[in-house]
């Protein structure tokens, strides 16, 4: 037996993943646990549970990766020091990180109350990683490969080519330009300053009109097969990037200059009135984002004539862009796993020395993103009763007949079943479910549980045989970050799940892959016509809730109608 821990530590959305004889054990982010959201720290509690979960000992490790090798790109990190200096505060967060990634085996050891580690201990290069989470759990034997994000180890972008077992970089966009970091100086300027608030400007944007794409190109300059980005408008290639990543949540310090207010005017306060300029920047910020983001896709067709593509990195995220990808290049099929942001580099640094070090062959595809911990019976009871709550055990007929009853009759439900999600979407384990059909259904949302911006959309869960006959594409999309057009004759059917574009970020949800999910959604077919159910994920404002106890605590603080958890099934009195 070969057992490999992976590791994102110190950095955003700290993870750890089990990979033992080459197939994914385990994965979870650190925020699930200590319910700190993007936790930042190292993923003590989150890699002590992978173990436990396998029934292993740290002993029983054989490697550990981390996603992160202060070496990697040393050289080019170094003359860019020398010739544009930087500040002392800087150069010490910088050193102090460096030093905590080097001695990662040291705080794994600590975290678990061991005195040593067997195992040897692996650092790779942030976007190799985020490379190798896209490509070695993919279904393909060769394929295009693009990371996108803000930095890591001195790079944004990656293009690559993978065939079998291991991958060959053809390409980096190195600091200080980063798509990443365009994205996020602009959302800051719109009044989004906090770390993960690019989602929010992406639903924001299709209210508004790309009327300021000419100045984004400015900003963003499609040089050669890549990019640059135009330096005046931001304020990280100067005075580095001021990151706080030391154990909470990530925060990001001002990266854009006063030549963007130049352009643009006063940032917008973050409780400030949204205008119809800020819906026009966010329009033009995304339409840039999505053509340079199809200009690297196009690159990497040209480099590699090869049909398939795996997309990782947190602009990856991006549903919107993603969706046009097959529609818009020569790329035939397409791979993007559910953890494509930061988390997911700890599946991939252990799927890097499983493959791309050792060379051992590939023989795991990750289907579906149900890797986290579930719960007995016997615990969910437990949670119950210590909350004073009466629940009904329901066989599975009466369970998913009772549910989908509910959700038809326009109850709130949280939905927790099996194995928690891995990665920033809930999926139907820890999901909120409601009634597509009803106008009015996002305003009771917001109002009653979430509290978002009126601006962001919620997301439909289908059938996945019934994608095509709803939406513009039917190519699978099971880890909701495709976004495809609704079909005309479907639009009013589903008004809490369409957009304001005629959009829908889809989960499409197979059988096979996840068979209670579809049973719920099929029932709600059969009493509405209507194959699809609006799934956002199991929270108020912290992390998805992980354990019972997290369900339950949700559930009583806000108004939802009925908690489904397992067969237990309890309505508010």
């Amino acid at each position: 037996m070969t057992a490999i821990l992976g590791l994102n530590a110190y950095h955003g959305d700290a993870a750890a993943a089990l990979v033992v004889d080459g197939v994914l054990v385990s994965a979870a982010e650190e925020e699930r646990f200590n319910r700190v959201k993007h936790c930042a720290g190292f993923p003590a509690l989150a890699a002590a549970w992978c173990l436990a979960d396998a029934g292993l000992t740290v002993d029983d490790l054989d490697h550990v990766a981390v996603s992160r090798d202060p070496k990697a790109n040393l050289g080019r990190k170094l003359l860019r020091t020398i010739r544009h200096g930087a500040s002392a505060r800087y150069l010490k967060s910088r050193l102090d990180n460096a030093a905590r990634i080097r001695d990662v085996g040291s705080a794994l050891t600590e975290s678990l109350g061991v005195d040593s580690l067997r195992a040897q201990v692996h650092n790779v290069e942030h976007h190799q990683a985020h490379v190798a989470s896209a490509f070695f759990v993919s279904p393909f034997d060769d394929a295009a490969i693009l990371s996108v994000d803000g930095f890591g180890d001195f790079a944004s972008t990656m293009l690559a080519e993978g065939h079998g077992n291991r991958f060959e970089v053809l390409e980096r966009v190195l600091y200080p330009h980063s798509l990443g970091i365009f994205y996020t100086a602009v959302t800051q300027w719109l009044g989004f300053p906090h770390y993960g608030d690019e989602g929010k400007v992406m639903g924001l944007a299709p209210y508004g009109s790309p009327r300021y794409l000419a100045k984004m190109r400015e900003l963003v300059r499609l040089d050669g097969p890549t990019f640059t980005l135009g330096l005046d408008y931001f304020t990280h290639d100067k005075e580095g990037v001021d990151m706080n990543w030391d154990g909470g949540s990530p925060t990001i310090g001002r990266i854009y200059s006063d030549r963007l207010i130049e352009m643009f005017g006063a940032a917008r306060e973050p409780d400030g009135e949204i205008t119809a300029l800020h819906d026009d920047v966010a329009s033009s910020l995304q339409a840039m984002l999505e053509e340079a983001y199809l200009h690297l896709v196009n690159t990497l067709w040209e480099r590699t004539q090869l049909p398939n593509l795996c997309l990782a990195g947190g602009v990856a995220l991006n549903a919107v862009a993603n969706g046009r990808i097959l529609p818009e290049t020569r790329f035939q099929e397409l791979y993007v796993q559910p953890a494509a942001g930061d988390s997911g580099t700890a599946v991939g640094a252990a799927f890097f020395v499983w493959n791309q070090v050792l060379g051992q062959p590939r023989g795991f595809v990750m289907e579906h993103a149900f890797t986290g911990p579930e719960f007995s019976d016997t615990e969910i009871e437990s949670a119950l009763a210590e909350a004073g709550l009466t629940a009904e055990r329901l066989d599975d007929d009466a369970l998913f007949s009772t549910v989908a009853d509910s959700i038809a009759d326009g109850d709130v439900v949280g939905w927790f079943q099996g194995r928690m999600e891995f990665g920033p979407r809930a999926l139907g384990h820890r999901s909120i479910v409601t009634d597509p059909r009803r106008t009015d259904m996002k305003d009771i949302l917001n109002a009653r549980i979430k509290h978002r911006e009126p601006f962001r959309p919620f997301a439909p869960s289908i059938l996945a045989e019934r994608t095509g006959d709803w939406y513009d594409q039917d190519y699978p999309s099971p880890f909701m970050v495709l976004v495809y057009k609704t079909t005309a004759d479907k639009r009013d059917r589903i008004p809490a799940v369409n957009h304001v574009d005629d959009t829908g970020r889809v989960q499409s949800v197979e059988e096979r892959v996840e068979p209670r999910y579809h049973r719920l959604i099929s029932e709600f077919e059969q009493r509405t016509g209507v194959p699809v159910l609006l799934n956002t994920s199991f929270n108020e404002n912290e992390p998805i809730v992980m354990s019972p106890g997290d369900a339950v605590d949700t559930f009583l603080k806000t108004k939802m109608d009925v908690l489904a958890l397992g067969n237990y099934v309890v309505r508010r009195g």
